[in-house]
């Protein structure tokens, strides 16, 4: 019994510690970035060399170089952690069903379901649809050309589900008029707020009772199988 105790607590993985994941999170980087130890410890570095200067200027050796030190980390994570998340979309981008990797990071505000609500299984163009204060983003995920018969497809559907609610129409890709994956969040945030928290939860009710379409997807593909390293975006 006491041997098999000593087994089971032998097989626990260990716990993995902050500096496990900061670690992770550089070497995600840097596979991507060949510079990624010039833009992290260099304000580090800068931060000590100017602590230093500045302490030997105002005869304040303690002050200067603890907080301008502790600044210089601060700025290296923020970097890190900006540098974590340009990677790891870098990896998916391109890939089919990248813009659901990047949909499932924003929570607060958005009702966002993680399948396509329009698909192509022949060119594997996606329709992705997110619920915000704006009204109802249209995410399309391949050819905008060949996607834009997904997109009116969708809209007309919507129209006579709910009707007078907003669309707006996100193309992602690196073509002229898109919006690369990396800004896809953003674009997001910046379109106008036209209903309310109350009316954002009444258009998903009504579109989640009332399907708008029977896309079918084929047994074995994964339209959200991409997913960006969500740990080493975070930076921890």
């Amino acid at each position: 019994m006491v041997k098999e105790r000593k087994e089971g607590k032998a097989k626990r993985p260990k716990k993995k510690r902050w500096y496990s994941y900061l670690g992770e999170a550089y070497a995600i980087s840097r596979e991507t970035y060949s510079w990624t130890p010039f833009a992290v410890f260099g304000p580090i570095l800068g931060g000590i060399a100017l602590g230093v200067i500045l302490g030997l200027a105002t005869d304040r050796w303690i002050l200067w170089p603890v907080m301008l030190t502790l600044l210089g980390v601060t700025a290296a994570m923020f970097i890190l952690v900006e540098l974590v998340k340009r990677a790891s979309y870098a990896k998916i981008d391109g890939i089919p069903g990248a813009s659901a990797a990047v949909l499932g990071q924003i929570k607060r505000g958005w009702i966002v379901p993680q399948e396509p609500v329009r698909f192509n299984p022949r060119s594997q163009d996606m329709l992705f649809r997110a619920i915000g204060r704006p009204g109802i983003v249209l995410v399309t995920d391949g050819d905008q050309g060949r996607s834009a018969k997904l997109v009116d497809e969708e809209r007309r559907a919507l129209k006579r589900v709910v009707p007078g609610v907003p669309i707006h129409v996100i193309s992602v890709g690196n073509n002229e008029g898109q919006t690369p994956l990396l800004k896809l969040q953003r674009a997001m945030k910046k379109l106008p707020k036209t209903i309310t928290n109350q009316e954002v939860q009444a258009v998903y009710q009504r579109l989640d009772a009332v399907k708008t379409n029977n896309i079918g997807i084929p047994k074995g593909v994964d339209p959200t199988k991409a997913r960006p390293d969500r740990r080493g975006m975070r930076g921890r």
